[in-house]
């Protein structure tokens, strides 16, 4: 099922069908009288009494095939809020068996004309399904024609279409299973991406050992699939200032290698490239608008496997910025991955920040669930916008500590640094910290434990379950609000 969008500025016809109707936070209908036909006027002052106005959205079925839907926009609503309206608007009008419906656009206030666009993201972002592999799709696709003047810029419609295309890309590429979605599809599925104006360098595991990333390739060296560093750059400037960067955990398939993970439940291991997938979809999403600023995504792509090849525990890794890591458990493979990325991207681009995403740690989901997402950070300036970024979209992250007393649990007898920590606790903290060693120039850097938010087995206010899109409109309303 598929969600078409249409903008007709004609003159309102009352006999249309399922018709969306915007009303204020008291459900005053009398500014609707010219808009609906005089006994469903009374019909629906009739029974509005009878209705539960906390709702925000009441439906009223005129006959079966008309049903008139009251959308309560009341004066402090938030961007976020006519989004999440929008979505439930999309969950009513999907159940209909019509299958085109009309907004009027002109019984919004005026001063709520700017949340028309905001309502209807919220309708696009709700519409994502992945049916790619079922044989009988669902065929209706739900029509919508906004009528009336009162609709989007084209500064905003882009805008949103950007952040639409760029999610939906994400939610596609950690849907798809392991089996399509290797590395080396994966590496050819970016190189694509050049078409949209974005420049794109893959770095195969010849280049590889070439620079010396071996944590990076320590990982996929179990598989018979490729190991890849792709770097993604966006230059939306004509100066040469420098870019913001994005780094994202790209592990297609995680069976923990050697230190072999459970059965139960390691199907949902085809997202722990959900990191990378985020980076993929800001990166797409910055091309689409043609975001005036510079931006690199790079992103680490392996397969863990536990082939005969496979990295071992108690193995050495000399990692790309010299550091060496003694390996304790091979399922602690996404930070290895990182690592290398972390500080190549750091010495090739010398970015103004670095942003990095990994479903990194179980022990994350431990400590906030999926209502945050863990952010760990050496800057307090890109900690607070990252935290109001995320407040402003509903994606939240909740920072958590960094401390060199955490050090010593990943200081290793036999290399640098060790890749877990045997005594326990604190495991995403360890994790991070891990990571803050690959940064050595003092970038301002930011890391985001997804790992409770990138799934989603019941859906959420604005996806339907499955893949989320998590990061990418945290990302967008980040750069939006204080780099653009």
């Amino acid at each position: 099922m598929n969600i078409r969008i249409n903008f007709k500025n004609r003159v309102f016809n009352k006999s249309l069908g399922n018709l969306v109707l915007f009303v204020d936070e008291k459900f005053n209908i009398s500014t609707l009288k010219k808009y609906i036909s005089n006994s469903e006027y009374a019909y629906i002052f009739d029974l509005i009494k009878t209705k539960n106005q906390k709702k925000k959205i009441i439906s009223f079925e005129i006959n079966s095939r008309k049903k008139i839907i009251l959308v309560s926009f009341k004066k402090t609503l938030s961007n976020f809020d006519a989004q999440n309206l929008g979505a439930k608007c999309y969950t009513i009008l999907s159940d209909s068996k019509m299958t085109e419906h009309n907004i009027n656009s002109e019984t919004i206030d005026k001063q709520s004309i700017d949340l028309i666009g905001h309502f209807l993201h919220g309708m696009r972002l709700k519409s994502y399904k992945f049916e790619k592999y079922k044989t009988k799709k669902e065929k209706k696709d739900i029509i919508v024609n906004v009528i009336g003047k009162k609709i989007p810029s084209q500064k905003d419609q882009l805008k949103f279409k950007a952040i639409e295309e760029g999610s939906f890309y994400t939610r596609d590429l950690v849907s798809e299973p392991g089996n399509v979605l290797h590395p080396d599809e994966y590496a050819k599925r970016l190189n694509s991406l050049k078409k949209i104006g974005l420049k794109i360098n893959v770095y195969d595991e010849k280049k590889l050992k070439k620079l010396g990333m071996n944590t990076l390739l320590g990982v996929g060296q179990g598989s018979i699939r490729g190991s890849y560093l792709v770097t993604m750059e966006w230059n939306g400037l004509k100066s040469k200032t420098r870019p913001l960067a994005f780094v994202g955990k790209g592990v297609c398939f995680d069976t923990g290698g050697i230190s072999l993970k459970p059965a139960k439940f390691m199907e949902d291991m085809t997202y722990d490239m959900a990191g990378s997938a985020v980076v993929v979809g800001l990166m797409k999403s910055l091309a689409i608008r043609k975001a005036k600023i510079n931006a690199v995504g790079v992103v680490g792509l392996v397969e863990n496997m536990p082939g005969g090849n496979a990295l071992r525990p108690g193995d050495i890794l000399k990692s790309y910025s010299g550091k060496t890591v003694e390996v304790l458990n091979t399922d602690a493979e996404g930070r290895l991955v990182l690592a290398d990325a972390l500080t190549y991207t750091e010495k090739k681009f010398k970015p103004k920040f670095i942003i990095d995403l990994a479903t990194l740690t179980g022990a994350i989901i431990v400590a906030l669930g999926s209502e945050y997402a863990g952010l760990f950070s050496n800057d307090d300036r890109l900690s607070k916008q990252l935290i109001d970024a995320g407040e402003n979209v509903k994606e939240k992250v909740w920072r958590m500590p960094l401390n060199k007393n955490f050090d010593k649990l990943i200081d290793s007898k036999n290399a640098d640094m060790q890749n877990i920590n045997y005594v326990g606790g604190a495991g995403s903290t360890t994790a991070a910290q891990f990571l803050q060693r690959f940064i050595l120039n003092k970038t301002p850097w930011a890391h985001l434990d997804i790992a409770g938010m990138a799934f989603s087995k019941y859906g959420g206010a604005l996806n339907s379950g499955g893949a989320t899109g998590y990061g990418v409109r945290l990302l967008s309303k980040l750069i939006e609000e204080y780099y653009e």
